[in-house]
């Protein structure tokens, strides 16, 4: 598996994330063939957060790769937390309560990756900060990060948190382009040129910060994935043809468009069908052309000014 690494860390991840948020949905004997599958192709980064089936997913993850010294070794784990059920909290005791307990269900004493779920309007960075020392020093949580947050949400954080931010998740795929496309209709009043994120794309490669696409299959928020759907026949006859150019399947394509932008994303792939996995996991030995990866663009209704 080609590897990146992530933000300004030394750590060097797969370009594929593995998102581990349907596991709970699988039985034990299917979920250990699941995680054992992504790790013999080499996808050993996974993806986690305290709210996925309210903490089971991490204890089923943890029973599906027998977790032990050993087995911790040989993989990167990374959690999200600060969604409570009604509402979102940044503040110390909930960031430390958190991470207590996504490590009591990982099974392991340390965290590689750490990050901020969803932006809390009552956030005091000065909190973060506390809590993000504490859990350093403490050796719990390695490398530091957060998801769906806008430039100067991440600024906020800066002035006060002193480790840097290597990571920010956000919802990107060819079907939710937004962040793509407003950089190209520069200064123009059509919907795509709207900036809905604070120019978050541009802001991460700027700061060496690494973004993890999330939902990289769905289009809408949630409503559905795009490949192989009747909703979408431009898209996916272009798709299927460039699979075919390469001798790959459309969801290669749909991971390879992601990883040709040279922003060196690490998508999170969150399916539990193997297949999907394995065909997720080949794109990182693809390489579009710059005229494929904008005419896949063009196929799902982006268009250029």
């Amino acid at each position: 598996m080609r590897k990146i690494r992530l933000g300004s860390s030394d750590l060097e991840v797969p370009v594929v994330a593995i998102g581990c948020m349907r596991i709970n949905q699988l039985q034990p004997r299917q979920a250990e063939e699941f995680v054992q599958t992504a790790l013999d192709l080499g996808a050993n980064f996974f993806d986690h957060a305290d709210i996925y089936g309210d903490g089971a997913c991490e204890e089923i993850f943890a029973q599906a790769i027998h977790m032990n010294e050993q087995v911790r070794e040989k993989v990167i784990l990374q959690s999200k937390c600060g969604i409570r059920r009604d509402c979102y909290d940044f503040s110390k005791e909930h960031i430390l309560n958190s991470v207590d307990g996504i490590l009591r269900r990982l099974r392991t004493d340390y965290l590689d990756v750490l990050l901020l779920h969803r932006p809390d309007a009552l956030v005091e960075p000065e909190e973060v900060a506390e809590a993000f020392d504490l859990l350093q020093s403490k050796g719990k949580v390695k490398y530091f990060g957060v998801s769906n947050h806008k430039p100067m949400q991440i600024e906020l954080l800066k002035k006060f948190v002193k480790q840097p931010v290597v990571a920010n998740q956000l919802q990107l795929s060819i079907m939710h382009a937004h962040m793509i496309a407003n950089g190209m209709h520069v200064n123009m009043d059509v919907p795509a040129a709207y900036d809905r994120d604070g120019s978050v794309l541009d802001y991460c490669r700027l700061h060496d910060i690494t973004i993890q696409p999330w939902s990289p299959f769905l289009y809408g928020f949630f409503e559905g994935v795009f490949v192989g759907n009747e909703k979408f026949p431009v898209l996916n006859a272009k798709m299927d043809e460039i699979a075919a150019r390469y001798g790959v399947s459309s969801t290669t394509i749909a991971i390879a468009w992601l990883l040709r932008h040279p922003a060196r994303m690490q998508p999170v792939i969150g399916t539990t069908n193997l297949q999907r996995l394995k065909d997720s996991v080949k794109a990182a030995e693809v390489h579009l052309t710059r005229e494929e990866w904008y005419e896949i663009y063009l196929a799902a209704g982006n268009t250029l000014p």
